[in-house]
């Protein structure tokens, strides 16, 4: 019987157990952490063996195969162990996908992938196929692979989880973008992370398809200098293709495979130059997956959007109040700004992964009239905009925050949370925090 060892037991984890006791694997769960209660329950009722704060090196070194959460760093004392030993360490789309004929469609980039992945799936799931939504986001894919029957999954893929594949390749990949974030995982070495994010296609073969933004510089950079067998489907807003996605006097189009699809942009739910990016990618797959131009157009113009992703949460005396709560980097902070259209108040901080906060330099000086900086370290914004901007609070919790902002705000402002920075060091993360900034400004 072989052995199989997870490390961490969170959602990724305990999907990975479940389906490796399916399969027959004998199964141990290690994490360093505490595992949830809600996960222990599932552990204990399947009869996987598990452990919490702390790992066992009898009972991992011993393992055939070993699944490793995306948020365990290589450098891991544990991790650096096993790789010594010469055991497999593998992510969990490696070692779920040999269990499944379903087709997937695996979407990365540093930002947009989440909204990427839900209107994709909301494309498919509208035109009435039968498709999981896994990876990043919402229930574990290992674990609907042995539970569930789809015919297709749309996969939103870290480059965390790309570093642990070796022969995994999606029928259809997607990379919305790249720019610097987790450099901090990735020794501050921008071409090694531009290198994980591109390991999506590196088993990909002449029948599979890579979309992607093709007015991205580190996009455009690698497929220079480097080859992938797949069929290469560009997007862009400023470019135009014989095959591929193009915004034109304000219409998007889309040719693939002699097929053509055209959508007037003000009809497009999403807003934002950056979710037309998004559409474009998401339409080039349903339009690969020979979805009705009719349903595409309906679905693209009901698209609700993505929590803590520029999310209006409400307007108080003519002041909107905005979470974006999602953006944990500085480029996802740049595309917020952007679409600001009114004088902004800015909370903005967090754990910091190596920021570069000068491109940020020309949007804050025409768009923010105030910065509030809410993190435990705040040196590094107050140093970059200490000079641009006339007002900047420190604060270290949401309430005073939130507070704060609605005293610094006149008629017509607008309050955006939108951190450009993990959230590890006051809140649980991301969603704690978005969550943290509805609440507080629902009690305003």
């Amino acid at each position: 019987m072989k052995r199989l060892v997870v490390l961490g037991g969170g959602e990724s984890g305990v999907g990975t157990a479940i389906l490796g006791k399916k399969q027959g694997y004998e199964v141990f769960v290690s994490d360093f952490g505490k595992i949830k209660e809600s996960y222990k329950e599932v552990l204990i009722i399947n009869k996987i063996a598990w452990e919490e704060e702390k790992h066992t090196e009898d009972l991992i070194l011993n393992a055939d195969v070993v699944m490793k959460s995306p948020g365990i760093p290589e450098k891991s004392p544990i991790v650096q162990k096993l790789i010594a030993a010469g055991i497999k360490v593998i992510s969990e789309i490696e070692f779920a996908k040999p269990f499944t004929e379903a087709l997937t469609i695996g979407i990365t980039g540093s930002n947009g992938k989440t909204t990427t992945t839900m209107l994709t799936h909301h494309l498919l799931k509208s035109a009435g196929l039968n498709v999981g939504l896994g990876g990043n986001i919402g229930k574990s894919f290992a674990w609907q692979v042995a539970e569930n029957k789809f015919d297709a999954y749309v996969l939103e893929l870290s480059s965390f989880q790309l570093d642990g594949i070796i022969d995994y390749r999606p029928d259809i990949a997607i990379i919305t973008n790249i720019s610097p974030d987790h450099l901090d995982r990735y020794e501050y070495k921008y071409q090694k992370y531009i290198d994980s994010k591109f390991r999506i296609t590196m088993n990909q073969t002449e029948s599979d398809y890579l979309i992607y933004d093709a007015d991205d510089e580190a996009i455009a950079e690698w497929l220079k200098n480097n080859t992938t067998k797949a069929k290469l489907i560009p997007f862009s807003l400023t470019k135009q293709f014989d095959e591929g996605a193009s915004i034109n006097n304000n219409k998007m189009e889309i040719k693939i495979n002699q097929e053509e699809f055209t959508m007037e942009t003000e009809y497009i739910a999403l807003e934002g130059k950056h979710n037309m990016k998004n559409a474009m990618a998401a339409s080039s797959v349903a339009k690969l997956m020979q979805i009705r131009n009719a349903t595409i157009r309906e679905s693209l113009s009901n698209f609700q959007g993505v929590e803590h992703r520029l999310e209006k949460v409400l307007k108080i005396q003519n002041v909107q109040y905005i979470n974006d709560s999602k953006a944990t980097n500085v480029n996802a902070t740049f595309f917020a700004l952007d679409s600001m259209n009114v004088p902004t108040v800015w909370i903005v901080g967090g754990v910091d992964k190596g920021n570069d906060y000068n491109e940020l330099m020309s949007l804050v000086r025409e768009k923010v009239k105030a910065i509030i900086c809410l993190g435990v370290d705040n040196h590094k914004i107050i140093n970059a905009f200490g000079n641009v901007v006339d007002i900047m609070v420190e604060v270290n919790n949401m309430n005073d925050a939130v507070k704060t902002a609605q005293r610094l705000t006149e008629k017509g402002d607008a309050v955006l949370l939108s951190p450009a920075c993990a959230s590890f060091d006051l809140f649980e993360s991301y969603e704690d925090r978005g969550k943290q900034f509805k609440q507080a400004v629902h009690n305003l």
